[in-house]
């Protein structure tokens, strides 16, 4: 019985000290019908504690396979704890020259992760992250929800 014990703390430790890079992780997704409106900003918020560090910053968009675009614009504004903005936006790729899903897909759903950020130092404080898309109709179809994460890489 004393070894089963000790086995299953042993067991907690390791699953609970698997994931110290990551210092922040959300995920908005259920959106009506599919639909990701354009009036939907998706706001999300972060403090860094260590400004020594370099850390990656993933946007994650989940969809429905096959989709029926090749890219779609996404905007990213990024507020760091000075104040100071950054507007961007990417053309996030679906597909590739090929036609295939660039996501890693199971079943009808995919999922893509792309690097916002790559290594980047960032300051102590909170961020302020928003995140629209840039379709030029009232809503991006087939969209199944959208993400933010934040991880070390040290």
């Amino acid at each position: 019985m004393k070894s089963k014990s000790l086995l299953f703390l042993l067991s907690f430790f390791i699953l609970i000290s698997c994931d110290k890079k990551s210092v922040y992780s959300e995920f908005y997704k259920n959106n009506k019908d599919n639909r990701w409106l354009k009036s939907d900003t998706k706001t999300f918020q972060f403090t860094i504690e260590d400004s020594t560090q370099l850390y990656d910053l993933d946007f994650n968009f989940s969809h429905v396979y096959d989709y029926q675009f090749t890219s779609v614009p996404i905007n990213f504004e990024i507020e760091n704890p000075k104040g100071v903005k950054e507007n961007f936006t990417i053309d996030l790729m679906i597909k590739d020259n090929s036609g295939k899903e660039i996501g890693d897909c199971s079943g009808d759903i995919c999922d893509l992760k792309y690097k916002i950020k790559p290594e980047t130092k960032l300051e102590k404080g909170t961020y302020k992250i928003i995140i629209s898309n840039g379709f030029k109709r009232e809503y991006l179809p087939n969209v199944i929800g959208l993400g933010l994460e934040v991880s070390k890489l040290n």
